[in-house]
Formats: structure tokens, sequence, C-alpha cells
């Protein structure tokens, strides 16, 4: 099943220029950078994006500075419509530093492949902080939103939230790079969905999906360079409902990793 991500970040790209780091050389920057994600005007990140063997590129980058609501945020765009979660994540978005936590304010939008994309408005949404303990609920969105596929109305609930996952004094990974000072956060979706049919004049709630974690995203984050290594699990598994044949593929498995290539810090 084709499941593509759908969301906010991005980034402009003077590529691999003198300044910029390639596989070669990242981990060695003496660009003043005193974050888990520096958000100088004109930083980037470039990231390789593997969906079960097909490499794609995400350049995500900090654009300027925009007022929401009167506080200055960072603007972060992508070159082109990125396919990683992370970008997608932030793209078009403000993030803004808060001490020690990192917080996004605006669209999240993704598309699971169950239905339409589902989009969701956040305020300072924080998805990173420094001082967190391991399992610290760092943030969390709920809402219900009512979508029609074909001529079955889906009501679903859903749950964002960000939890700490803890601290690493050294990771190396799965590309084989190696990095320092390293925190962990998960991004996790609950979502439940439910319809109803009615049948013989009686209206009967149907449960489409039990409340189930359909997206873990785990974020690797290094000092004073960013987000090197993105590992996102989508699984979701439908309910069996006799004589119902529903327009939503029955289940859905998918993992997705995001790995740091280039990056240059201002």
């Amino acid at each position: 099943m084709k499941i593509k991500f759908i969301c906010a970040s991005l980034f402009i790209i003077i590529l691999f220029t003198s300044c910029s780091h390639s596989n070669d050389d990242l981990g060695i920057d003496n660009s003043p950078a005193t974050t888990f994600l520096p958000l100088n005007n004109g930083n980037y990140w470039v990231y390789n994006v593997d969906n079960a063997g097909t490499i794609n590129r995400d350049s995500l980058y900090v654009a300027h500075d925009t007022i929401i609501n009167t506080i200055i945020y960072k603007k972060m765009k992508t070159l082109i419509t990125p396919s990683g979660f992370f970008s997608s994540t932030l793209k078009d978005n403000g993030v803004k530093i808060d001490g020690s936590k990192l917080e996004m304010t605006g669209n999240f939008s993704v598309n699971f492949g169950l239905t339409s994309p589902i989009s969701l408005a956040l305020t300072d949404f924080v998805f990173f902080k420094e001082n967190a303990s391991v399992n610290d609920v760092l943030s969390t969105s709920s809402g219900t939103i009512n979508q029609t596929v074909q001529t079955y109305p889906l009501t679903i609930d859903y749950t964002l939230k960000t939890v700490c996952d803890g601290s690493l004094a050294t990771y190396v990974s799965p590309n084989g790079n190696s990095y320092t000072d390293v925190k962990k956060t998960k991004v996790i979706m609950n979502m439940k969905i439910t319809t109803t049919q009615t049948i013989s004049g009686i209206t009967i709630p149907i449960t489409i999906m039990a409340a189930q974690d359909v997206v873990t995203s785990t974020q690797y984050y290094a000092k004073n360079i960013g987000m090197f290594y993105t590992n996102t699990l989508i699984n979701y598994q439908l309910n069996s409902i006799p004589g119902v044949t529903l327009p939503i593929p029955s289940s859905g498995s998918q993992t997705q990793s995001e790995f740091l290539s280039a990056y240059h810090l201002n």
C-alpha cells in the first residue's frame, strides 16, 4: 500500500558548497550553534529518505523570521515537496526555541492511506526538550475529525503526542555516521475510526479501527547539529466487519528512515 507523508517543513539547497558538510565530514562544524536544532537563518539540513528501498532527498532550511500571534518564530521551508516525516512535519511552519524546548506552530498534515489527509492546527507544540526525563510527555493534542469516504461517514478520534525517549553519550546511525551528545524524541499518533450504518431504520455504530498507535516516529538529535536520523513506523489493522466492505485497505505497514547527508550552520 502506498502511504505518503504530507506535512510541514523544507529547505533551500545551495547544495554542497565549500561551507556544507558531506558524509565524509559530518560532525565537523566550527560555526556557532548552541542548540539541538540551530535556528539561524540560512541553516540547512539535507536528508536521504529511504521508503522501502526507494531513496529520495529532502532539504530543510531556516528561511526567515516570521511573526505569529505577535511572537517571532523561524519559518521552515523545503526545496521541493518532502517525502520524509520530519521535513514534512516542519515544512511551512513556525519553529522557536523556548528555554530548553523546541516548539512548532502551524499545520500538521499527514496521509496514512486510510482516508483523506488529516490536518491538525498546532500552537507551540513541543517536539523536543533538552532536559526532559525518559517517558516525559512533552506535548499532546487530541480531537475529532469527521470525513466521508464513499458512502461511509467516518469519525476519527486522534491523539498526537511527543515523548522523551532518553539520551545517549554516543550513537552510530544505521548509515554508519557517529554522533555524540544525542537526545531522542518519539512522535506518536494514536487513532480510532468509527462509522454508523442504518439497517431497517436502526442506526448502528460500528468501530472500523480500534484505538491504536498508527504512527511512531523516533527522532535523534545531536547537539550543535540538529536532527540526524528518524525512523518512522506506520502500522494499522482494521476490524473485520461481516457484510461490510470498506473502501479502505484492511491493514497497512511501512517503515521509513531519514538520514542526514549534509548540513550547513551559520
